[in-house]
């Protein structure tokens, strides 16, 4: 049996080691609300209005070492702006906020932007093209990419 076609990834959780290092982050720098904090050691932040996209929790990583890039684990969670000016607006934000940029990629299918939070765990902001203009082989198979991403054109998007 397959997954209904309409299933979506609701939310990501995360462990943290600086709780409100990590609201600061993901409310300023990407922009999310905080709908709801659980004590001291855990908060949830959405867009949109909906009930929570990202939770960050304390309970086993208060203070805790970074994590070995290297070690298993999650890659990235990866925010899905509408189009590409929201996408360059959230660029900028994320500039004016001093965030270093670790990649950028236009994908063929999709433009993205990569850097991580203070925690280490990776970040993408990324907008899809229109379907209609995926790239695709003879088959009808995608064929995605991995270019570079003009920033420049990008924030040309703000002008």
């Amino acid at each position: 049996m397959k997954a209904h076609p309409d299933t979506r990834i609701g939310h990501v959780h995360l462990k943290v080691t600086d709780l409100d290092r990590s609201i600061a982050f993901y409310r300023d720098v990407i922009g999310l609300e905080v709908t709801q904090r659980y004590g001291i050691q855990a908060a949830f932040l959405a867009a949109g209005g909906y009930h929570h996209h990202i939770g960050l929790n304390t309970w086993h990583s208060e203070g805790g070492p970074r994590p070995d890039p290297r070690a298993p684990g999650l890659y990235h969670t990866a925010f899905l702006y509408p189009d590409r000016k929201a996408l360059a607006a959230a660029f900028q934000l994320a500039l004016d906020h001093g965030i270093e940029l670790e990649g950028a990629a236009d994908h063929g299918v999709s433009e993205a932007l990569y850097f991580s939070d203070p925690d280490g765990n990776g970040i993408e902001l990324y907008r899809d093209r229109d379907p209609a203009d995926w790239p695709r082989n003879g088959e009808g198979e995608l064929v995605m990419s991995n270019r570079p991403l003009d920033l420049k054109a990008l924030l040309g998007e703000l002008a």
